[in-house]
């Protein structure tokens, strides 16, 4: 039998590249990690199958963004191409700019590039400010800003990061272009196995699979949630890719697989469905996170103290050292 691999000394997480993406910006927040190798890879999918087959140790990609929602081509790869879980999560706000090569005026650009999730949150910009222009998709936001800072072309803009126009010689045209106010995105971080240890604030996610057609199914489903009082953050369905109306469903919510609660609902949610996919239980992220880490912390220390305390007041049993009378 070959020994497995040794874990390197420094992991290598592999992130959309090229340099210049919001997520090799996020993933420069995670400086607990440090130090690491990032590993940019061409597409979201690419970084994680690259988990999946043992050439990079973790994977950093974009699941979800407030404007337009999960990042399908992220939540695909994990459904049904992979078996990875989910380590942690972290948001960053994203800030979208329209740079160009020096000399090129806003009233010059006739064609925008950028990655299609970018450039749909920018829909009003581009149909107001640039009526007209004809939009082409490209790998990611840095990938766009490397292919236009490479065109001849007088009449080409891209969307992307400040980072990424520094890095490739670009000119800032228009500043925080999307569409809406509180643009932010979700990344997850992704390991081929492990589930982190409980945290006080935590999230689960998993795919739930239709057993068969039927109705009421979904609404039996979420009873299983409702009726232990667990929490949805997101749910949605995705087509299973084997036909028309085959759907499974997307599940995210609070709490951790190591409390019997989610246990239970996971158990019974599996006995039901017959084919639950889990996806990781991690530490939620956001501004109240180690807030309601350190509360629950706090919380879970008093009760075992007024436990401890209650126990220690039970009277001794006066049969437990009596020795048993046997019968001839």
């Amino acid at each position: 039998m070959t020994e497995p691999d040794a874990p390197r000394a420094t992991p290598r997480i592999a992130f959309l590249g090229p340099s210049g993406t919001f997520g090799e910006e996020a993933l420069q927040t995670l400086t607990d990690l440090e130090p690491f190798e990032a590993v940019p890879m061409r597409t979201m999918p690419d970084a994680l199958l690259a988990v999946h087959n043992d050439e990079v140790d973790l994977a950093f990609v974009a699941i979800e963004n407030s404007i337009e929602g999960t990042v399908n081509v992220t939540l695909d790869t994990l459904i049904f191409d992979t078996d990875l879980h989910i380590q942690r999560e972290a948001v960053l706000g994203i800030r979208l700019c329209l740079m160009a090569p020096k000399g090129v005026k806003l009233k010059d650009v006739k064609r925008v590039v950028s990655f299609p999730v970018a450039s749909a949150q920018c829909r009003n910009f581009i149909s107001q400010r640039l009526s007209g222009a004809e939009i082409v998709a490209s790998n990611s936001t840095a990938d766009a800003a490397r292919q236009v800072s490479r065109t001849s072309s007088k009449n080409t803009a891209a969307i992307g990061t400040h980072l990424a126009a520094e890095i490739y010689g670009l000119d800032v045209l228009e500043e925080e272009i999307a569409d809406h106010d509180g643009n932010q995105t979700r990344f997850v971080l992704v390991a081929k196995q492990g589930i982190p240890a409980p945290s006080g604030h935590d999230k689960t996610s998993l795919v739930v699979f239709q057993s068969s057609d039927k109705p009421g199914n979904l609404h039996s489903i979420l009873g299983q949630f409702a009726a232990r009082n667990l929490n949805l953050t997101k749910l949605e369905s995705r087509p299973t890719k084997q036909g028309l109306g085959d759907y499974c469903f997307a599940v995210d919510l609070d709490g951790h697989i190591d409390s019997e609660v989610v246990a239970d609902c996971l158990r019974d949610l599996h006995v039901q469905a017959g084919n639950v996919k889990f996806l990781g239980s991690y530490p939620a992220a956001g501004r109240q996170g180690p807030r309601r880490r350190r509360d629950a912390v706090a919380a879970w220390r008093a009760a075992d103290t007024w436990i401890t305390a209650l126990r220690s007041q039970v009277a001794p049993n006066p049969r437990k050292n009596r020795r048993l009378k046997v019968v001839k």
